[in-house]
């Protein structure tokens, strides 16, 4: 008998210490986040608004060049992933606000290979510029970009107006 209530004061004390571990792990989560409430959407990690787009150079999928000096502005940039859900999820309301959008479009698919590539590559230049490249190439690196799927409008002066992992509400305006 003392051996059962030993063991149930020790299972006690190991939920104990564990809810008080979980709570400071759910704590320190908090304060690295920096932010509470989680109804806005995330930042990129990328090129913030009132940045300038770094020049960087590539070829599009029909091979002509481009690069930020081609891209002018206004212009609507996004970055895709080959087999990432959300990816999947935006790529129909991209191709439609790029159908509205006034300026130039790119979309940057980053594949393993270019069989990956093909169902995005495929939508995506009936209304776009459309380059595919290897994790972190030059577009990528150049707007700095953290998570997929990512969208950045530029102002006409080459400097960026928004980024974000949605389209944004002032596309076409």
């Amino acid at each position: 008998m003392p051996y059962l209530v030993a063991a149930v004061v020790l299972v006690g004390l190991l939920c104990m210490v564990n809810l008080l571990l979980t709570v400071g792990v759910i704590r320190r989560l908090r304060q690295q986040s920096g932010r509470e409430d989680f109804s806005e959407p995330m930042t990129t990690g990328g090129l913030a608004p009132g940045d300038r787009v770094p020049d960087f150079a590539a070829t599009t999928t029909d091979g002509e060049p481009i690069s930020g000096e081609l891209l002018g502005g206004p212009a609507m940039v996004g970055f895709f992933s080959a087999g990432c859900k959300p990816c999947k999820d935006l790529l129909p309301h991209f191709v439609e606000a790029a159908r509205q959008t006034p300026g130039a479009v790119l979309a940057v698919v980053t594949a393993g290979s270019d069989e990956d590539a093909a169902p995005y590559v495929e939508d995506l230049a009936r209304v776009a510029s459309v380059v595919t490249e290897e994790p972190q190439g030059p577009i990528q690196s150049a707007f700095k970009v953290a998570g997929y799927p990512t969208v950045f409008l530029l102002d006409a002066d080459g400097t960026v107006a928004s980024s974000d992992h949605i389209i944004p509400t002032t596309v076409g305006s």
